[in-house]
C-alpha cells in the first residue's frame, strides 16, 4: 500500500512512474526554485488582498486607458490565487517527497508553469510599483493588523517543518553538515519566535478610541449608482454624518454632480452615447444642466455591477437605479439640510479658472447660501480661493489636504488618504484636537486599524458594512497578547523538542536494523 502511495506521488508530480535516482542535485536547484516561486506567489497574492480595499482606483485607471469599464482588478486577483493554489501545491507534494525519500523530479510543464508564476508577479509587482506606489504603504500598514497573526502562522510552519529539518540533519553523513542545517534552523527558528518585540499594532492597547464616524464616497455607492440621489438617501441609512461628492459647472454656470471630468467625463456613468451622438468626448461645459438631466445615470451600474454588489438590491431598487439622472448641487444640498448632514467636495475644474467671481467656488458658494443650509455643515476642502470663499462665507469649516497649509490658517480639520499617515501621527493630531477624516476606507480590517489608531472619521463606499461594526476585528490588551505570544512560543518548543527525540530514535533503530542486517548479506 505504501509502496503504491509512493507510485502515484511521484507520479502526479513528475509524470515518472519508476523510482528515477538521477540528476538529483539538479532536482533539488529545481526544488529550491519550487519554494522560491511559492513564496513569492503568496506573498503576490496577500499583496493582491490587501490592496482590494483600492480596486475601484485600479479599475478607473484601466478605464482611462481602455475606454471599457470592467473589473479588472477581479481578473488579477482570480489569476494570482491561481498561481499562488498551484504552487503551494506543488510545494506540498515536493515536501512528501522529501519525508517518504523520493527523488525529486519536476515534470517539464510544471517547470514552465513556474515561470509563468514567476514571470506574472514579477510584472505585477512592476506594475504597483510604477503606477500605485502608494499600494506598498497600505502593505506597510495591513502588518500592523496582520502581523501577530502571521507570526503565530509562522510558528505553526515552523513546528511542521521541524520533522523534515531533524530528518535531514539525523541523515547527513558530515559533523560540518549537521552544524550548518541546525544554526540555520536556530537563526530561523530564534527569528520566529522572538518577531514580537518589533511588532507595533495600534490595535494592541489597553484603551480603545471611540468609533469613527461615517462619510459615505459620493452616497453609497456599493447599493447605488454612484453621485445620484439614491446613493446619498442610501447612505442616510447607515447614518452617515457627512455627505462626500464632486462638483462641476454645466455651460450655464450651475453647479452639477459627477466625479469624471474632463472629455469623456459623460461616457463611463451616462448613457451620454446613445442620448448625444457625437458628444461623448464634450467637456462639462457643453452641457447645459437641463441636458445633463436627461441622461441617464444608473443603468451603467446594473450593467457592469462594480462593486458585485447589485444582486443584494430588491426589485425595487434595482428598479429606482435603473431610472437615477444627474443631480444638481442644490438638489442634495436640499437633502443635507432636511437631514441635518454635512458635505465636502472636490471641484473637478477649479484649477482652470481665471479668476474668483469666474470660478467654480464662487458659483459654488453662491449657491451652498441660496440653499440655506447651515453654514458650519459645509466642510470647505478646494485650496485654491480658500481666502475669497471665507470672506463671502465665513461660517464654512475648513479643511486642508495638509498640515502645513492647516497651521498656516490655523485650521483644526484634515482630511488626507488612509495611509498618509502614520497611528503615532493620529494620536498626536488628535492630541492637539485636530480632527482627522481620512479616505477611502472600504475593508473591516483597515477600519479596525484605523479606529484603534484614533481618527475621528473616514470616508467610505462600504458604509453599510462599516456601520455594522461595533468593535474593531480584533483588540488585544498588551498583556493578554505577550501571554498568547509566549504560550505560543513554549508549545511550539516543547513539540519540536519531542519531534526532535522521535527522529533520534528512529534514526538509530535504522542504524541497528542496518548492523544487523549487513553481517548475514552474502559476500
Amino acid at each position: 500500500m505504501f509502496s503504491i502511495s509512493r507510485t502515484c506521488l511521484r507520479g502526479s508530480y513528475s509524470c515518472q512512474w519508476n523510482s528515477q535516482n538521477k540528476r538529483q542535485n539538479r532536482a533539488c536547484c529545481w526544488f529550491s526554485f519550487l519554494s522560491f516561486v511559492s513564496i513569492l506567489a503568496l506573498s503576490w497574492m496577500y499583496v493582491c488582498f490587501i490592496a482590494f480595499n483600492d480596486h475601484d482606483d485600479v479599475n478607473w485607471e484601466a478605464f482611462k486607458t481602455l475606454k471599457k469599464w470592467m473589473n479588472w482588478y477581479m481578473i488579477v486577483m482570480v489569476v494570482s490565487a491561481v498561481l499562488a493554489t498551484y504552487c503551494l501545491l506543488l510545494l506540498v507534494f515536493g515536501l512528501l517527497h522529501l519525508a517518504i525519500r523520493e527523488p525529486l523530479n519536476l515534470h517539464w510543464l510544471h517547470k514552465v508553469f513556474l515561470f509563468l508564476a514567476l514571470l506574472t508577479v514579477t510584472l505585477g509587482t512592476a506594475g504597483f510599483s510604477i503606477k500605485w506606489k502608494d499600494e506598498w504603504k497600505t502593505v506597510y500598514m495591513s502588518f500592523q493588523a496582520t502581523a501577530p497573526f502571521l507570526q503565530l502562522g509562522a510558528v505553526v510552519a515552523l513546528t511542521l517543518i521541524s520533522w523534515l529539518v531533524f530528518q535531514s540533519y539525523h541523515r547527513a553523513r558530515t559533523a560540518a553538515c549537521k552544524a550548518f542545517i541546525m544554526m540555520t534552523f536556530l537563526v530561523v527558528s530564534t527569528a520566529v519566535f522572538l518577531c514580537p518585540l518589533a511588532i507595533c499594532s495600534p490595535c494592541i492597547t489597553n484603551n480603545l478610541h471611540p468609533k469613527p464616524a461615517l462619510v459615505g464616497h459620493r452616497g453609497a455607492p456599493m447599493m447605488a449608482p454612484e453621485n445620484t440621489m439614491m446613493s446619498f438617501r442610501k447612505s442616510l441609512e447607515c447614518d452617515v454624518v457627512g455627505f462626500e461628492t464632486d462638483v462641476q459647472l454645466s455651460k450655464d454656470m450651475k453647479p452639477f454632480l459627477m466625479h469624471d471630468n474632463g472629455s469623456n467625463f459623460l461616457l463611463r456613468t451616462t448613457d451620454v452615447k446613445n442620448k448625444f451622438l457625437g458628444r461623448d468626448g464634450d467637456m462639462n461645459t457643453n452641457f447645459t444642466l437641463q441636458e445633463l438631466q436627461t441622461l441617464n445615470a444608473g443603468q451603467w451600474f446594473l450593467r457592469t455591477d462594480p462593486f458585485q454588489s447589485v444582486s443584494s438590491l430588491s426589485k425595487e431598487e434595482k428598479m429606482e437605479a435603473n431610472n437615477q439622472t444627474v443631480p444638481s448641487l442644490y438638489e442634495l444640498l436640499v437633502m443635507a439640510k432636511k437631514h441635518n448632514v454635512s458635505l465636502i467636495f472636490d471641484l473637478k475644474n477649479e484649477k482652470n479658472s481665471t479668476g474668483f467671481h469666474n470660478s467654480d467656488s464662487y458659483y459654488t458658494t453662491e449657491t451652498i447660501k441660496k440653499s440655506g443650509i447651515s453654514p458650519e455643515k459645509i466642510w470647505w476642502l478646494p485650496p485654491e480661493y480658500r481666502h475669497d470663499v471665507r470672506n463671502i462665507a465665513p461660517g464654512f469649516k475648513q479643511v486642508y489636504h495638509n498640515e502645513q497649509d492647516m497651521n498656516a490658517d490655523g485650521g483644526s480639520f484634515l482630511n488626507k488618504k488612509y495611509s498618509s499617515l502614520s497611528a503615532h501621527e493620529i494620536s498626536e493630531l488628535r492630541k492637539k484636537n485636530v480632527s482627522v477624516n481620512l479616505w477611502v476606507v472600504n475593508e473591516r480590517w483597515l477600519f479596525s486599524l484605523l479606529w484603534c489608531s484614533g481618527v475621528s472619521s473616514v470616508t467610505t463606499n462600504a458604509c453599510h458594512i462599516l456601520k455594522n461594526m461595533s468593535k474593531p476585528d480584533w483588540h488585544l490588551e498588551p498583556k493578554i497578547y505577550i501571554g498568547i505570544w509566549i504560550l505560543v512560543d513554549v508549545l511550539s518548543l516543547l513539540l519540536m523538542f519531542g519531534l526532535f527525540l522521535c527522529q533520534r530514535r528512529n534514526h538509530v533503530f535504522r542504524q541497528n536494523i542496518s548492523e544487523r542486517i549487513v553481517p548475514l548479506l552474502p559476500h
